[in-house]
Order: structure tokens, then sequence, then C-alpha cells
């Protein structure tokens, strides 16, 4: 039997890559997207065009009401498609982000990063556990900026900081369920996170390259097999841990 793997916010960059990389192992997929359902649809086509099942489901993860219909929407889903009552990995994917110093960060910006990266993840990740298989896998979206600091980036970092104590938490409490649960730390990425900025600023991509030991930022596909990979049965003993990918970012 074929795992199931629910990926939050894959539509698109690190979310579509995981996505991908997951069905090229040999894995079905149930992604959510916010507001892009072409973009949705066509990863659910190239999974499809990889052999193996695939589903769409609309979802804002900054909207806690939002998750119980979308917890009945996933249950229907799951039966229909697969004839299961439940699915195998959980990657809290989805995100955004908002930089701004210390002394000009607006409440509402800072609230919808919260909104987002933690309080959704926490309620979004307590509403599935009961979908949630024994033994399954959980990965949260943490990033590289919770090392090391860059200016304007203090509430984005801090909330991923949150996902990473969150993490440590999520592991001790479902270690009796047997099921792992870790983050994973991207570094600088060209995707189109904070309106493409690493992929379309030279001396922005420029900057990262040169504080990375492999001498380039990330790419999508630098990191969504590494995710791939940490959810396979390899690696069932990897659990409560923060992994950096980024290349050797700021050493």
């Amino acid at each position: 039997m074929s795992t199931i793997s629910l990926i939050t916010g894959a539509s698109r960059g690190l979310g579509r890559s995981t996505a991908l990389s997951i069905a090229r192992k040999g894995g079905d997929v149930i992604l959510s997207y916010l507001h892009r359902k072409e973009d949705a649809d066509a990863v659910v086509a190239d999974i499809e065009k990889l052999g193996r099942k695939a589903v769409a489901i609309q979802l804002d993860v900054g909207d806690v009401t939002s998750f119980p219909p979308f917890v009945e929407r996933l249950a229907t889903v799951l039966r229909s498609t697969w004839q299961r009552d439940s699915f195998d990995h959980l990657v809290n994917n989805a995100g955004h982000g908002d930089v701004a110093p210390l002394t000009e960060m607006r409440e509402e910006a800072f609230d919808k990063l919260v909104d987002v990266h933690f309080k959704g993840v926490f309620f979004l990740t307590q509403k599935l556990l009961p979908l949630l298989s024994d033994g399954g896998r959980i990965v949260n979206l943490s990033t590289g900026l919770t090392r090391m600091s860059a200016e304007g980036w203090s509430a984005y970092a801090a909330v991923k900081g949150a996902i990473e104590v969150l993490t440590v938490y999520m592991a001790k409490e479902l270690g009796h369920r047997n099921i792992t649960v870790n983050a994973v730390a991207p570094g600088a990425i060209e995707t189109d996170f904070f309106g493409g900025a690493v992929r379309d600023t030279p001396a922005f991509n420029r900057l990262f390259a040169d504080m990375t030991a492999l001498r380039r930022v990330g790419v999508a596909e630098d990191v969504g097999p590494m995710i791939a990979g940490l959810l396979s049965e390899d690696n069932r003993w990897v659990t409560a841990q923060r992994i950096e990918v980024s290349g050797g970012q700021g050493i």
C-alpha cells in the first residue's frame, strides 16, 4: 500500500518540489492551496503523470475556523480516492514572508505571521491527528534565520523559532504513537517566496551565495527531495530534530 502525504501550500515552491519528490518515490499526495487553484491542479496533473494519485483541497492555514470543514473534506477524499480513513505524512509547509525592522513592524502583519506560521500549524496539526496514522511522520518547515540573523526578519524568525520548540514537544507527546516530528530549516532559496527576492534580485542572490559554503543559493529541488527522504521508513529513528538544508549558509 502506498503512503499518502498531506502537504500544505504545495501549489508552488518547496511544497511543489516536495510533492513531486514524494510521487517519484512512489507515494500519493494530498496538497492544499490558498488562491492558486490552477497551479495546484497543475501539480496534481504532474503527479498523475508519474503514475501516482493526487488531490488538491483549498485551505487557509491562517484561519482556524476553516480547519473543521477542511478535515471533513479530507476524510471524504481519503475514503473516496483511497478507501482509507487515515493518511501517513503531514508536511506543514504553507507560509509567507514579511520583513520590517522591529521599530516598523505593523501589528496586523505580525498577527498574520503568527496565525499562519505558528497558530495555524499548532491547531491544524491538532485537528488532523485523529486522521494521521500511527507510525506516521510530521515535518514542520522552519528557516535558517533561526540560527543566523538578518535585519528586518525578527518577527518571521521568531515564529519559526516557536515552530522549532513546538516540534520537540510534538515529538515527545506523539512518540507513544510512533509518530516522528522534525523541523526542516531551509537557507536562502530561489523561489517566489517574499516576491521572489532571492531569485530575482542579483545583488541579494549574490549576498547569500557568498555566505554559503557551496557558493550558491538553493533551489526548491535542493529541499523537496530531502523532505521526501525524511518521510521514508529509512528515517524512522529521526525525531525531535532541527535539520538545516542550506548548503552551509553562514558557517
